[in-house]
């Protein structure tokens, strides 16, 4: 019961789908530095949704109920 080279090729296809879901987890930051940059960006997104909201609002969220 040999499998030949396919648990090698299995291998390359996990450690290349492992590698590319990586989102900048060694992005040269300490934990406070971004956490610092995460806050911003909170920051940063709760004022634009804000700043949308006061300007007119968002029918994100409700339901068209005309057909």
């Amino acid at each position: 019961m040999t499998r030949g080279n396919q648990r090698e090729k299995d291998r390359e296809r996990a450690a290349a789908r492992a590698g590319k879901g990586k989102k900048g987890a060694d992005d040269g930051l300490t934990p406070e530095q971004r956490r610092e940059r995460d806050a911003k960006a909170l920051q940063e997104k709760t004022a634009k949704k804000a700043a949308k909201e006061a300007a007119g609002g968002s029918n994100a969220g409700t339901k068209d109920t005309k057909k």
